[in-house]
């Protein structure tokens, strides 16, 4: 059974995208045949090009992908280069876990609720600074030129992409390495930048592709902070897919494709400017200098990662703040009462999505906890290490889930598959199952085989190894694992309005849907709950091995 783990876990992983994608293409081109569609046509692209506002959304989605994507990779490196090993660089490796844990739609709600005509910024800076005595008539939250949205995904890009980067700097020993530029005369930060960010890209290149597509096709965000007219791509293909007209969901299929392509798009500008930049960082290596700018690159470096950890913070303390103002009138830095009423007004509506939501997260993420666990012990007893496969994980997150999941939903409709919380499961487990893996792969693959051979000397059979020996000291990596599938599930916005058909609530989904309403304190009431329900499972993850391995430091995940 161990050595079906693998093979599950890719037919889970390519099946459903590449039947949601052949469902997608189909419909694209007129052929539906449960929607009166028989024959092939090009009628859906032509109504898709002739929608006003078309071409804009299209550069606004290429834009943010590509422009967000930049910008996060960019303050990462700036950081590691310029702090690593310090007492900074400890207290921000401390606040990976929670950054990430924040879903998108809260961290959106909280940097609206931030830099609004009437948000914190403007309320601190009035009316001494700025001679403001009611909120401008400015357009900053859902500006045109997606300005906003792009600042929201840079807020949660950057988490992923630290994390990431830290579980791939081991394998390069960046502390040699320094060593040795620094004993050429070369300063610490320009040392880091010209000997091991080079190294360091290509092993992170793969999560820099799943940041450029899921940027450039990002739903929940985009109808938050995103512009709205034209809206973005995405959020356009789900309005016509909604549609009560049924006629709309070929033009829907075309617009999946053509989010497909602008997604593809970016990739491929990406790709080019990958190579114009290894060129361009071959001759500044080439030139040597040992110090010049290197004081601007740690600075750089430390004031951008603080920077958007405040941001992320304060975002979220502005939707406590919200959740629990009574009359606040501009420009009042704080609101005149406090009051409890608008969380006693919710709560009896939070318990249905509380519970949705808690459901699912915790079923998908054991799911794909138990395929991870069986793939890697799978891969520890055969000696084999699936490296080729690695991308097939980045798959789900590569791919736009928008072009996908239309596809995915004609599938299930086809078959008959009622919206339920089982389907909505299967929906998230396509994008809690790679991060679980890739969450534990690293500790898995590392766990001292001495401690294994040791448990076979003594006549331990290979179950009775993995269930009393391996297991109990992966306890703390595998809660962690687990944490992080629970905030990934949680997160999840168009799986669970697609696959649900609206009829499956979740936090999530209530939340975004109340940001058409721009009523602040029940906003944000349900984001801040959406906030810390991934929390939770952090807490669980630091505390229970703390908790049960008492005396055992080693086993405690604390280094």
């Amino acid at each position: 059974m161990l050595r079906l783990a693998p093979v599950l876990l890719v037919i889970l992983l390519v099946a459903p995208i590449l039947a949601g994608l052949v469902m997608a293409l189909l419909p694209a081109f007129g052929y539906l045949p449960a929607l009166g569609g028989e024959s092939p046509t090009l009628a859906p692209w032509r109504a898709l090009f002739a929608e006003p506002g078309i071409c804009r959304s299209v550069a606004v989605s290429l834009a943010s992908g590509l422009v967000a994507t930049a910008v996060s990779l960019a303050v990462v490196l700036l950081y590691l280069a310029a702090v690593t090993g310090s007492r900074l660089d400890r207290w921000v490796r401390r606040l990976v876990s929670p950054l990430l844990s924040i879903p998108h739609a809260a961290a959106a709600f909280g940097l609206a609720f931030l830099i609004a005509p009437s948000g914190l910024i403007a309320r601190l800076a009035s009316p001494g600074l700025t001679g403001w005595e009611q909120p401008p008539d400015l357009l900053i939250v859902q500006d045109p030129w997606g300005l906003s949205l792009i600042a929201g995904l840079v807020i949660k890009e950057i988490p992923f992409l630290l994390l990431m980067s830290l579980a791939a700097l081991p394998q390069l020993d960046p502390e040699r390495r320094v060593a040795m530029a620094r004993s050429l005369g070369y300063r610490p930060t320009l040392a880091w930048w010209k000997v091991v960010a080079p190294s360091l890209y290509p092993l992170i290149r793969l999560p820099v592709f799943a940041v450029i597509a899921y940027a450039s096709s990002v739903v929940d965000v985009a109808m938050i902070l995103g512009p709205t007219l034209p809206p973005t791509l995405s959020v356009s293909i789900l309005a016509w897919f909604s549609d009560p007209d049924l006629d709309m969901r070929f033009m829907a299929s075309a617009g999946a494709i053509l989010q497909l392509g602008v997604t593809a798009t970016a990739l491929a500008i990406w790709w080019g400017l990958e190579r114009l930049v290894a060129r361009l960082m071959g001759g500044w290596i080439a030139r040597g200098g040992r110090r010049q700018g290197e004081t601007g690159l740690r600075i750089a470096g430390k004031l951008w990662i603080l920077l958007a950890t405040a941001i992320a913070f304060v975002g979220i303390g502005g939707l406590a703040i919200n959740s629990v103002a009574g009359f606040w009138r501009f420009p009042d830095a704080l609101p005149g009462s406090f009051t409890a009423s608008h969380w006693v007004q919710a709560l009896p509506s939070l318990a249905g999505p509380m519970a949705s939501t808690a459901l699912i997260a915790v079923v998908s993420t054991l799911l794909a906890t138990t395929l991870a666990l069986g793939a890697l012990e799978n891969e520890q007893r055969t000696g084999r290490h699936p490296s080729r496969a690695l991308w097939l994980l980045y798959l789900p997150l590569i791919v736009p889930q928008i072009a996908f999941l239309f596809g995915l939903v004609v599938v299930m409709e086809q078959l008959g598959t009622r919206p339920t919380h089982a389907l909505i499961v299967f929906g998230h487990l396509l994008f809690v199952l790679p991060y679980v893996f890739l969450s534990l792969s690293e500790a898995y693959r590392r766990f001292d085989p001495r401690w294994s051979q040791l448990a076979l000397t003594l006549g331990a059979t290979r179950n009775t190894l993995f269930w009393r020996v391996r297991l109990p000291m992966l306890l703390a990596p595998m809660l962690t694992a687990m944490a992080v599938g629970l905030a990934v599930s949680i997160g999840q916005y168009l799986p669970t309005q697609l696959l649900g058909a609206g009829r499956v609530t979740t936090v999530t989904t209530e939340a975004v849907s109340l940001a058409a309403g721009g009523n602040r304190r029940v906003i944000g009431v349900w984001a801040l709950v959406q906030a810390c329900l991934p929390l939770a499972g952090f807490i669980i993850a630091i505390g229970l091995p703390k908790l049960l391995w008492a005396n055992r430091r080693g086993m405690q995940g604390v280094p």
